[in-house]
């Protein structure tokens, strides 16, 4: 029997209304910038209008890619909350796809923003296989200190020890599979930002991401044992927003582009996949066909890179040892430079930057279980 899973960070699945960029330049949408705006009042009703505006295109897009992905369990980021997946699988992707995603499953989380992870499910696979939930666990109350994993480091980049490790959470839900027994970790973890005391943002961050892989490894052996873990049918899906190499790309619009692929000296993704615990799939494609994600701060910081995973445990691995993923790139927009060979079809209506998908790409797999 089969089972394909996949996961997509949705980007900002909301159902509310965000007012901060009147007060903050930096949370004001570009479209808005333009204009001179008497008050706050004034303000709110642009906002509204332009967010509802773009949020019909983009979910639109988002629903064609998950129906792309073809997915009987997909984990996705970025959800506000059940009454938004429920709006949005109901008015958007059901009506795309058909009969789908009936069980849904999402956690409240640590994110200071609100968006949380979810996973949702078909009650059958497309070979006609039930799809049984067992239980469901939040893992966002645990701090540094409940596993162990406090340190300098962490302290020094502003991490307390009985502070929460997830930023967003670890949900753990358990499913059957046709009777066979798979386990589902959806994950989303610290992002990057913006440089700060003097290290880049992905450096500054690092530690935390860090501990964040350790806790989930924390929890897979300590559900299954250290010895047994890697034996049994897991799989962690999610943005890990953090990466082992890189496609570097230099050159502009009008004139050819240069796609350089380099490694990375150190990434958080390492305390996952050591010791053969669990493989990264995604690792199986071509090095130039590994990114879900365009990143760009201006025309001298631009890179392809992979934020996006999904970690087979090793019996898993093994036992689809063949199996390669699927990165859905339809939904991207037109300013992201693709390497040659590359380019997709894009679904209509996707603009130069937006309307998009999303700013990361669905990464769906099938897998069997023995």
């Amino acid at each position: 029997m089969s089972l394909r899973i996949a996961t997509f960070n949705v980007e900002n699945l909301m159902n509310r209304f965000d007012f901060s960029g009147f007060r903050n330049e930096l949370h004001q949408d570009r479209a808005l910038a333009l204009y001179d705006i008497a008050d706050e009042n004034e303000y709110r009703l642009l906002e509204r209008a332009r967010t509802i505006a773009h949020t019909d295109d983009a979910r639109q897009l988002s629903a064609l890619a998950i129906g792309e992905a073809r997915a009987d369990i997909i984990c996705l980021q970025e959800v506000d909350n059940l009454e938004a997946l429920k709006a949005f699988e109901y008015g958007y992707l059901f009506k795309m796809v058909g009969a789908g995603y009936r069980e849904k499953y999402i956690s409240t989380g640590n994110d200071s923003r609100g968006i949380d992870v979810a996973i949702m499910a078909r009650t059958e696979t497309a070979t006609g296989e039930p799809i049984e939930f067992v239980r469901m666990t939040s893992h966002a109350h645990l701090t540094f200190a409940d596993l162990g994993l406090a340190s300098p480091e962490l302290e020094s980049s502003g991490n307390k020890a009985n502070e929460r490790i997830f930023r967003r959470d670890c949900l753990e839900v358990d499913f059957r599979i046709g009777g066979k027994p798979v386990t589902v970790y959806c994950v989303h973890f610290k992002s990057m930002g913006s440089p700060r005391n003097g290290l880049d943002g992905r450096e500054a961050t690092m530690p935390l991401r860090t501990a964040e892989a350790r806790a989930v490894r924390r929890i897979i052996e300590d559900r299954f044992g250290p010895d047994h873990a890697a034996k049994k049918n897991w799989i962690v899906c999610g943005d890990l927003n953090d990466y082992s190499e890189r496609i570097l790309i230099e050159g502009d619009l009008f004139a050819p582009q240069r796609f350089t692929p380099v490694t990375e000296t150190r990434t958080a993704i390492t305390e996952l996949t050591a010791g053969g615990l669990c493989e990264n799939v995604v690792s199986r494609l071509p090095e130039m066909e590994r990114w879900t994600l365009y990143h760009t701060r201006g025309p001298q910081e631009r890179h392809l890179c992979q934020l996006d995973y999904v970690l087979l445990s090793k019996r898993l691995a093994d036992t689809n040892a063949k199996a390669l993923p699927t990165i859905v790139r339809g939904g991207q927009p037109y300013r992201t430079p693709f390497p040659p060979g590359q380019e997709p079809v894009r679904y209509p209506r996707i603009g130069w930057d937006r309307p998009k998908a999303s700013d990361h790409c669905p990464v769906a797999i099938t897998l069997d279980l023995i």
